[in-house]
């Protein structure tokens, strides 16, 4: 059987390979994600609202904090051509607009006979909070480097 990451950009990853990806979130961000799927959720603009909200003031959609794990999967690993199968995700603390997060993929599994992994997906906070866990299954497009 020929190897299904023989023709992959990043090639075959390993199970235990990490990474890792941090950005600090922004008011910008909330209008980009409201611009493409009219969320507008008080929580998301209304200071006043949020800051006497649980929330202690201005959060990010989830859609922006999940949004993350998408370029490490996509950029990093398992890299260049992999899209999500399925995601089972908990948002386990929001994120505060202008809050540092990171998020950090895991190789659990990589299947022998196509190009499918597993993951253990984080996303923390500065001080080291879970705001998002849990796990994705993804699948990397056979994609050839540029000749």
């Amino acid at each position: 059987m020929s190897d299904p990451w023989a023709r992959t950009i990043a090639g075959r990853p390993q199970a235990g390979q990490t990474v890792e990806r941090t950005r600090r979130t922004s008011m910008a961000d909330v209008e980009a994600f409201t611009a493409i799927t009219g969320d507008r959720n008080p929580l998301h603009y209304d200071a006043a609202l949020a800051t006497a909200s649980p929330f202690g003031g201005l959060i990010v959609q989830g859609g922006v904090t999940s949004g993350l794990l998408n370029a490490v999967v996509a950029e990093d690993l398992p890299g260049p051509g992999t899209v999500f199968l399925g995601v089972e995700w908990r948002f386990v603390k929001a994120v505060r607009v202008g809050e540092e997060i990171t998020a950090r993929v895991e190789i659990v599994s990589v299947r022998d006979d196509k190009p499918i992994c597993t993951l253990a997906t984080t996303i923390r906070n500065a001080e080291g909070d879970a705001c998002l866990t849990g796990t994705a299954v993804t699948w990397t497009a056979p994609l050839r480097a540029p000749a």
